[in-house]
């Protein structure tokens, strides 16, 4: 019987690399697709020796290679720490309007199922807490993390054109904060952060007064959410998160003990634009996937801790 196959857009990434595993895992033929921006294709090594994968060092605003039959595309290519789509503000801006257009006229073309990798930015900084599927959001649409906030929504607007439009079977996941091993140790993203600062004895850097909440979910829980999302039906739009919220003061605490590091805390003055609160409403993701976070913070912490002390 001929496999199906899976496209994976940011599939050297942090994210995309532990989906290809599970995919290849799950007997499927995987395509990732990348252009190194801020992925690895070291994550990719396992992937590599398996016969059903094919890498492509590719740009996905551009036209993609004939690939043959695709039954599914994963669209998670686009910088996703702060540090980086302000470093690559116009190649994030880019990825998820043009890459998303190029890859829903892929999935237009092959009647593959696509899923749009969005965010919890969208919310911006959110005035409904915690954060459900129907809230609009609070963003700067010309703020410094403009360029990722607006155009993943942006993403998830031509995304619901194609399957009002088009009749591409489509899906938006709203992902909150993600943590594991592969997350580059200078991802600049708040658990790598603290963990590494951690690990090498030096201050945990924290913004403001370290008040402000986040959500945080082990990447082997997103990995299954998304698997699970691309059976559900075509135009939902689901949160995947764990909705377990800590302050920024708690998380560093946390890991200094986890770590056991006499490392002291910094106060540094807060980034422009950076949400108050965050934690996701998972309701809709219980009942239409079945899907809630199996992975404790703690354990996830516990791993990820453990990945960045053998590198």
């Amino acid at each position: 019987m001929d496999l199906k196959t899976c496209v994976v857009t940011g599939g050297a990434g942090f994210i995309g690399s532990h989906l290809v595993d599970v995919l290849l895992l799950a007997g499927y033929r995987v395509f990732a697709v990348d252009n190194l921006l801020t992925g690895d294709e070291k994550n990719l090594s396992e992937a590599s020796k398996n016969k059903n994968f094919t890498w492509i060092h590719h740009d996905v605003t551009t036209e993609l290679p004939v690939l043959g039959p695709i039954d599914f595309i994963y669209h998670l290519a686009s910088p996703a720490s702060v540090p980086d789509y302000q470093k690559y503000p116009e190649e994030t801006a880019l990825v998820n309007s043009i890459g998303t257009r190029m890859f829903l006229k892929v999935a237009k073309a092959h009647g593959a199922k696509f899923l749009f990798a969005s965010t919890s930015e969208v919310y911006g900084d959110p005035k409904e807490h915690p954060q459900k599927e129907t809230y609009w959001g609070n963003v700067n649409p010309h703020g410094v993390r403009a360029c990722y906030d607006e155009s993943k929504r942006f993403g998830e607007m031509i995304t619901m054109l194609y399957v009002r439009n088009h009749g591409v079977d489509g899906r938006i996941a709203r992902i909150f904060n993600t943590y594991g091993p592969r997350m580059r140790p200078d991802d600049g993203r708040v658990v790598s952060n603290f963990i590494n600062q951690a690990i090498a004895g030096k201050p945990l850097t924290v913004y403001g007064d370290g008040a402000q909440t986040r959500s945080f979910c082990f990447v082997s829980d997103m990995v299954d959410g998304l698997i699970r999302f691309m059976d559900a039906p075509s135009g939902e739009v689901v949160n995947l998160g764990n909705p377990e919220e800590y302050t920024m003061l708690d998380l560093a605490e946390k890991i200094k003990r986890m770590t056991g590091s006499s490392s002291g805390i910094v106060h540094v003055e807060l980034p422009e634009d950076d949400p108050t609160q965050r934690r996701p409403d998972i309701g809709k993701a219980k009942k239409l996937l079945g899907w809630e976070p199996n992975v404790s913070v703690d354990e996830g912490l516990e791993k990820t801790i453990a990945y960045y002390k053998s590198l």
